[in-house]
């Protein structure tokens, strides 16, 4: 909030200065933790939060305060700018444009800088802020380029040094920042300890999210009455629901919009008759990911995630077991051997019939040795190549359209689906984004390593295009004797082997025997 304060001693012209708004703004800017995330809701004042902040932060500790203000774009920028001009202008500061940057009456400075690529983190190498303020934070796919902007946090004035970022649901890094600050809950502080490699001496950083609604904003909803209207008149309302209250579990621009609770369900003991197999993509540096599926023969009663009753049709994939290789930070793998990722592999399935195995193609790749996949041969775990078409080529779905299809499943019910404990997928999965530059593909700046590997599994059993068209909950069995000239396929991988009946009317069932 901008206000009218009195003249100070030899300054003719009055002075104006901010001060927050009551609740979750002023606990924000009065907050001491060294990370701090704010927001989670649209209009809940956010960019005048962390605008305000730095100039009460300037305030306290004058030239030696500086600041740093990042977004994802150049043009994001734009709007927010014409804010900091008049937020800082009236506190005194002059924006020079040149260098896009403020300096304030008392020695203070702050810069406006955007980081389009993660390598453009790089360029603050050797710098020194004592605050660093990330607008929009869910606007970058995985944390990387703001983590580095950490190392620059540092005064030689003994000034405090944080880090503050903004955020609503939705958007490329929506996965990561849900996991680092919304899901340990509001108001929580949570600390990260370190050991100083010099003298051993335990140090503590710690972070928090405050959470600020629409309602919160006072001077918005006086000021524009009819800004929630507005927001009604934008989308669904599970989105209105999730930009006025901040629910983060409703993800704004999903790839996988058409998931839902029904693709969840309580974990159950699969059947000895199912046929299993998993899939796999490989990963060392970032996560790799191994899922157990199996294949539903015939409609079978399970419970929801909320345990309400439900079926899982014929020929549904349940995802019922996943390994994934992450260090527990978003996106940081393990970097296990591919000798050790087997050895995992065989402890967890042990007593059980794979009937076969899927995996990134990337693993057969051979450079002057033996490949991933030869080494996890000898170890005991055999793949074959996965069909990696992501996106639909002259005609043919690509593995995008068969999960999505597997997804969304027909009115016998979804052909996908989840067991709760998969943590890792429903976690990645259902929040990732449409690549900017390919709309029909997901964003691979994401964390999208178990939907890959999800997609292998699809590709690997796939449901054709007529198929989806014509199904329809078969009628009652009766009583079937093979006639003459039926031929048996074989399912794939030595999976179930389905009678099809040959002649022109089996020609006319655009049906992939891999169906299940």
């Amino acid at each position: 909030m901008v206000r009218k304060v009195r003249s100070h001693p030899g300054v003719a012209a009055p002075v104006l200065a901010w001060s927050p708004q009551p609740g979750p703004q002023t606990a924000f800017v009065n907050c001491p933790v060294f990370d701090v995330c704010y927001g989670g809701a649209r209009g809940g004042g956010k960019t005048d939060a962390c605008l305000g902040e730095f100039v009460l932060h300037q305030a306290r500790h004058g030239r030696a305060a500086k600041g740093l203000f990042v977004r994802r774009r150049q043009v994001d920028l734009a709007s927010t700018l014409e804010r900091a001009r008049q937020v800082f202008g009236a506190a005194g500061a002059r924006f020079l444009e040149q260098k896009s940057s403020f300096r304030f009456p008392s020695g203070a400075v702050i810069w406006f800088r955007y980081l389009e690529r993660d390598s453009d983190a790089e360029n603050y190498q050797g710098h020194d802020y004592t605050r660093v303020y990330v607008e929009e934070l869910t606007q970058f796919p995985t944390p990387g380029p703001v983590d580095k902007l950490r190392a620059a946090l540092r005064s030689a004035a003994g000034v405090p040094c944080g880090i503050r970022a903004s955020c609503n649901p939705g958007g490329p890094g929506h996965g990561w920042v849900k996991a680092r600050y919304i899901d340990p809950g509001p108001w929580r502080i949570v600390a990260e300890h370190y050991a100083s490699p010099f003298d051993g001496a335990e140090v503590e950083l710690g972070r928090v999210f405050i959470p600020a609604r629409l309602t919160d904003n006072a001077l918005l909803m006086a000021s524009d009455p009819l800004y929630v209207a507005k927001l009604q008149q934008s989308g669904s309302a599970e989105l209105v629901r999730a930009w006025l209250e901040g629910d983060w579990n409703i993800v704004e621009g999903a790839f996988f919009d058409n998931w839902s609770a029904r693709n969840v369900v309580r974990p159950f003991a699969v059947p000895p008759g199912w046929t299993r197999f998993r899939s796999l993509d490989w990963g060392s540096a970032p996560p790799f990911s191994v899922g157990w599926w199996a294949i539903c023969p015939d409609p079978t009663p399970v419970q929801g995630q909320g345990g309400a009753p439900m079926s899982i049709p014929r020929g549904a994939l349940v995802r019922y077991r996943e390994w994934y290789g992450s260090s527990g930070k978003p996106n940081e793998g393990l970097k296990l051997a591919a000798e050790a990722v087997a050895e995992g592999i065989l402890a967890r399935e042990t007593g059980e019939e794979i009937a076969y195995a899927v995996a990134d193609p990337a693993i057969f790749a051979s450079d002057g040795g033996p490949s991933i996949a030869e080494r996890m041969f000898r170890a005991g775990v055999p793949w074959r190549r996965a069909d990696n078409a992501r996106v639909a080529r002259g005609g043919a779905m690509g593995g995008w359209d068969q999960m999505r299809a597997r997804i969304s499943g027909d009115e016998a019910g979804p052909q996908l689906v989840v067991f709760s404990t998969c943590r890792d997928f429903l976690r990645t999965t259902p929040v990732l984004q449409h690549d900017p530059a390919r709309p029909e593909d997901v964003d691979t700046e994401s964390e999208d390593h178990a939907a890959d590997e999800a997609r292998y599994a699809c590709m690997s059993r796939p449901m054709s295009a007529a198929w989806r068209r014509t199904r329809r909950p078969p009628p009652p069995r009766a009583a079937w004797t093979p006639s003459p000239g039926t031929r048996r396929w074989s399912g794939m991988g030595g999976g179930a082997r389905i009678g099809c009946e040959a002649g022109a009317a089996a020609r006319r069932l655009a049906f992939r025997c891999s169906a299940g």
